[in-house]
């Protein structure tokens, strides 16, 4: 789990602005002030007195930012009760679940289904469109987010969408970012409302790790956001590992 929290503690922090508050490092995103892109990870074993944490949320109001933390919790047991104490709430616990390459099973692409890497901004910007709009969140994608999808792949992330073969409609994708020391996270695995349970996200899931598998990454991770598409998840061969909290002031 430790290598896992080292992993994001070095992946976070690619487009956003750092500040080492106490065992915290502070992550911020300079164009956006979404909560899932502006948060702290917690030093392994973190044990953080009240006026370190009472510093850390100074560092984001003083950005007019949303004081928050994301981090497993068995590199930090004895976290979350003191934040608590500092009056954070807890938002959710999302499991952790992790694929080698001995355990991936590749998934068939089902019928009249494309699955290919964006091959041009406007390929980008349909992407995120789609997976936005799967997550309930705005369409829109201003141009500044599409930059920072196309530095993100020069950097190393991995996205690749899902097509309807007789249109061309975009309707699913997903991303696995840069491999750092053999470990990987996929992310962002999305499929629109009317095409879903057929088998699509498990198609794009399974691609993406075979992908980052065949790249080099032993470990493939991900943080499913209900049991629904866990279940999904554990037919390519993720297996529960741990758990991450996020945990806010409001």
């Amino acid at each position: 789990m430790s290598v896992i929290q080292t992993y994001v503690r070095k992946t976070a922090p690619r487009g956003r602005e750092t500040e080492r508050v106490g065992p915290f490092l502070a992550t911020y995103s300079p164009d956006t002030e979404h909560p899932m892109l502006n948060y702290a990870i917690p030093d392994d074993g973190a044990r953080p007195s009240a006026a370190e944490i009472d510093a850390l949320t100074s560092a984001y109001r003083r950005r007019g930012l949303l004081p928050r933390l994301e981090y497993f919790t068995d590199v930090a047991p004895d976290l979350e009760e003191l934040l608590v104490e500092a009056g954070y709430a807890l938002e959710r616990r999302v499991p952790l679940m992790t694929c080698a390459p001995a355990e991936r099973i590749d998934q068939t692409v089902p019928a009249g289904i494309r699955l290919r890497a964006p091959e041009s901004d406007e390929d980008l910007r349909r992407l995120r469109t789609v997976q936005n709009t799967a997550f309930g969140e705005s369409p829109e994608v201003p141009d500044e987010e599409v930059e920072r999808l196309r530095s993100g792949i020069e950097a190393g992330v991995r996205h690749l969408l899902a097509e309807d073969v007789a249109d061309g409609v975009v309707l699913g994708g997903g991303l696995a970012l840069a491999i750092v020391d053999g470990t990987t996270e996929v992310a962002g695995i999305a499929v629109l409302e009317p095409y879903r349970r057929r088998g699509i996200a498990a198609a794009i899931t399974a691609r993406l790790t075979r992908d980052v598998h065949e790249s080099g990454a032993h470990t493939a991770f991900l943080t499913p956001g209900d049991l629904g598409i866990g279940n999904v998840y554990a037919r390519v061969g993720y297996r529960p590992a741990g758990e991450c909290v996020h945990l806010s002031l409001s």
